[in-house]
């Protein structure tokens, strides 16, 4: 029960805010009062029934009173006035109002008396649906009388499909008027908005969205609704604008002035545009909330007078749009006839040009022709298709347009029908496969022409540089027969320089032609130039081989040894083999020797040497060291030496020398490096830090006792050149099989366990190149041949053969020297090298860095 009392409570307290809202806001309409306080009362208890005040009494009959009156005035005078033809009711309005002023009835002021009766009910029925409705009481005393009159009115409502609800002939005898204003509200809706139709809606909702499109373009004029949205004129003036804009400048209105806008409106609709003035101007302007269904019959009075207006223009148009319709065929015929006759002459033309046209040979002149014929299918053909395509639109728009009006059909001259245009366009096509062909022919022979011409020229070039070589490589005789056939030789070059010019130029055509493989050469212009360049250094090492032994042969004062220890340091420090030493490199050959010199000194005897000898050639060389092993190289002078470097530093009785020592003196890195791989470490003592102590007594005691007095300790001590080595014939047949067949990717290249041969240590077929790096050990050097294949942008697929010195730095500078003086050998022995690559750690050969160098080159 106390929850049943709290929901009933509950119940009660919304109804009663309901009320209170619409009561307060005064848009309460007048016929859904009594509902609605029903609605209140039954929900309260008997016991908490509270009666309302009297002047809410008052309020809501105040609000029925004005709406009341609003209607009725609007309805009076629609049925007076506003009668618009209808499915049912097919009479225009002002037919109406003839009929109605001949039949000499007056109009009618007031629903309740002048419909109590049905005699003007049923008056207006047959007015209304133009016919008669039979006998019936036209002066009617008796209340029978009258209902009979109403009723046989409703019965002819009702049959013509408008269902009345709630509404029987006693309620218009007894004077209801919120059921006769129903009644005619509903006749309004059936025979005035009902037929009303936008986009697809229809009645009310086809109405608003009727005058929002309208009155979109005016920006003070927001609709809404049938209410609020017209009570300042704007709304009203708008429409009128739209359709009208002669009547009235919406531009100059006053926006703010309610009732000018609104008065101007009504005269406007009822003197222009047969619009008669169903409100007043207070109803709109002057009510909290003008009455919804009053405002709705006013404004469909609108739509229908803007419906008739625009169905009296359909005629006129209708033969403009006719004549429009022959005047656009007439010029489409026009255009369709010149287009054809153009494009046709077009396609002949091209096809007359290219039978014409003749080449040259040449492959410039050939691109050209192919450029040419390239750029005509890019561009001017696919306008063609674009206007074959839109002439034939054209023709088939006029054919619909005459069969639209049912014309006689559009017959082109014979020489410009469609079925022209597609023979002529047959012919371009053909036309088109021999030229592509014809073009591609010559192309191709162009091409094998510049193919055979550049593999004459590169063979034949090849060969003289192999002839060179091999008499390079069958000189003997005396020192001095062999110097002077060298000069031959080298004589020979620059004729042979010149004629690479013209291997350039010709490798330059194909390149311009595109021309990628050449089965007639496995040479390329940089092979070529590489080439070149082994025999120019070949001749240059040659001479200055002969021309140091020639010195050597002179100098009787140094034993065979001592020439080989020094020819092979001067070689392995003249870096860029030009058969001279720079002033570092020459300290750095003497630190190698144990010869260390202040810079002073060194400056002395470089300019000294230079300008007897014009630079430190091998001669200048072999002599100062002459002069040194014969003044300076007592092992006494060497202990002295050391003894100033270490400055007479002793550890447990005994002297020593440290890396910082050397350092701080400017011994070179690689003499430094040398003398801590090979002098013996020495004992610390307790206080000694992390530095290592190097026994240089104990390492000079051992090499004087090696060497005989006034000489340097032999070669097998000191920092040598490997010399003598081989070069494994397996090693060539391993790099032909990889250049020729490339049956293998890479090749690795080592010495044997004697450093007396270089062979073949590993092989591989596999392509990751990352791969190929982990074979090359991190602490050891090793030869290495890769065949690079790579895109090479704008000029296709290339191969190039790469060789590989690694030489890391963590390899022990003996194995290092070794390694650095017998890659000559091995490198002179494979012919075919476009790339050369010299690695001391990863980075120098990773696979971005190698390729940057072989798109150089390529």
């Amino acid at each position: 029960m106390v929850a049943r009392g709290k929901v009933e409570e509950s119940r009660h307290d919304r109804t009663r805010a309901a009320l209170s809202a619409e009561l307060h806001s005064h848009t309460i309409p007048f016929f859904t009062l009594p509902s609605l306080l029903r609605s209140y009362y039954a929900h309260v208890p008997v016991t908490s029934i509270i009666k309302p005040h009297k002047s809410q009494y008052r309020m809501v009959e105040s609000l029925e009173d004005k709406s009341r009156s609003v209607q009725e005035r609007t309805f009076c005078k629609w049925y007076r006035n506003n009668l618009s033809s209808s499915d049912t009711f097919r009479l225009p309005h002002r037919r109406l109002n003839t009929k109605l002023e001949m039949a000499g009835y007056p109009p009618m002021t007031s629903l309740v008396r002048d419909l109590s009766d049905g005699v003007r009910l049923i008056q207006l029925m047959e007015i209304m649906g133009d016919v008669n409705l039979g006998r019936y009481n036209k002066s009617p005393r008796m209340r029978v009388q009258k209902a009979e009159n109403v009723s046989k009115a409703l019965d002819f409502i009702t049959s013509r499909g408008v269902k009345l609800m709630n509404i029987g002939p006693e309620d218009i005898v007894d004077g209801n008027i919120k059921l006769i204003l129903g009644m005619i509200w509903t006749l309004i809706l059936r025979f005035t908005i009902a037929d009303i139709s936008e986009e697809g809606l229809s009645a009310k909702d086809g109405l608003l969205l009727w005058c929002q499109r309208k009155t979109e373009p005016y920006k003070e004029v927001d609709v809404q609704d049938f209410s609020l949205s017209w009570s300042d004129g704007l709304a009203l003036c708008a429409l009128i604008h739209c359709h009208r804009p002669d009547l009235l400048d919406y531009d100059r209105l006053d926006k703010s002035d309610r009732h000018g806008n609104t008065r101007l409106a009504f005269t406007v609709a009822a003197q222009h545009l047969g619009i008669p003035q169903l409100l007043e101007v207070e109803d709109l302007c002057d009510a909290s909330r003008p009455d919804e269904k009053s405002v709705m019959t006013y404004i469909a009075s609108f739509f229908h007078a803007f419906s008739s207006m625009d169905q009296a223009e359909t005629v006129s148009r209708r033969v403009e749009k006719f004549a429009e319709l022959m005047q656009s065929v007439w010029v489409s015929r026009n255009d369709y006839e010149r287009r054809v006759r153009l494009l046709l002459v077009a396609l002949s033309e091209i096809q007359t040009n290219w039978a014409a046209s003749a080449f040259t040979g040449t492959y410039p002149d050939a691109k050209h022709h192919s450029n040419d014929f390239n750029a005509y299918k890019q561009t001017t053909k696919r306008t063609w298709v674009v206007e074959k395509q839109d002439v034939a639109t054209l023709f088939g728009n006029v054919q619909t347009k005459l069969r639209t009006y049912g014309l006689r059909e559009y017959v082109p001259p014979p020489e410009l029908t469609l079925a022209e245009v597609d023979a002529a366009w047959t012919s371009l096509l053909a036309s088109e496969a021999r030229r592509s062909r014809a073009i591609n022919a010559q192309i191709r022979q162009i091409k094998e022409r510049l193919r055979k011409s550049f593999a004459d020229l590169a063979n034949d070039f090849e060969h003289r540089l192999r002839t060179i070589s091999s008499a390079l490589a069958a000189l003997e005789g005396p020192l001095e027969v062999q110097q002077q056939r060298v000069e031959e030789i080298k004589t020979r070059l620059p004729a042979v320089s010149e004629d690479l010019a013209k291997v350039a130029a010709a490798e330059a055509e194909c390149n311009a032609a595109n021309v990628e493989e050449n089965d007639y050469t496995v040479f390329t212009c940089q092979d070529l130039e590489f080439e070149l360049e082994l025999v120019e250094q070949s001749i240059a090492k040659k001479m200055a081989f002969i021309d140091n032994q020639i010195v050597s042969r002179n100098l009787t004062n140094l034993t065979p040894a001592q020439l080989e220890q020094f020819e092979s340091t001067f070689r392995y420090f003249d870096k860029d083999e030009t058969n001279t030493l720079s002033q570092s490199e020459m300290a750095a050959a003497l630190a190698s020797l144990g010869i260390v010199y202040s810079d002073e000194d060194l400056d002395f005897i470089f300019d000294q040497l230079t300008s007897d000898y014009g630079a430190i050639n091998f001669e200048a060389f072999i002599n100062l060291l002459v002069d040194i092993t014969e003044d300076q190289t007592s092992p006494e002078q060497l202990r002295e030496a050391f003894r100033g470097i270490a400055a007479d530093k002793v550890t447990l009785s005994a002297p020593y020398v440290t890396e910082l020592d050397l350092r701080l003196h400017h011994l070179p890195a690689a003499s430094i490096e040398y003398l801590s791989e090979v002098m013996p470490r020495a004992q610390k003592d307790s206080t000694a830090g992390d530095a290592e102590y190097y026994d240089y007594e104990l390492w000079l005691d051992n090499v004087s006792n090696q060497v005989q007095p006034h000489t340097l300790p032999s070669p097998h001590q000191l920092p040598t050149m490997a010399s003598g080595v081989t070069v494994n014939p397996d090693c060539l047949d391993q790099f032909s099989v990889l250049k020729l067949k490339k049956t293998f990717k890479y090749i690795i290249f080592a010495l044997n366990k004697e450093n007396t041969e270089i062979v073949v240590e590993k092989t591989s077929a596999s392509q990751d190149y990352e791969e190929f790096i982990k074979d090359l050990p991190e602490t050891e050097c090793r030869w290495a041949i890769y065949d690079l294949e790579f895109e090479k942008e704008g000029g296709g697929k290339r191969n190039k053969i790469v060789f590989y010195s690694w030489s890391p730095d963590d390899a022990k500078v003996r194995a290092k020297m070794v390694a650095a003086s017998s890659k000559d050998a091995l490198r002179r022995s494979l012919v075919g090298i476009a790339v050369e690559v010299q690695g001391t750690d990863f980075s120098e050969i990773a696979y971005e860095v190698v390729l940057d160098k072989a798109n150089k080159g390529a």
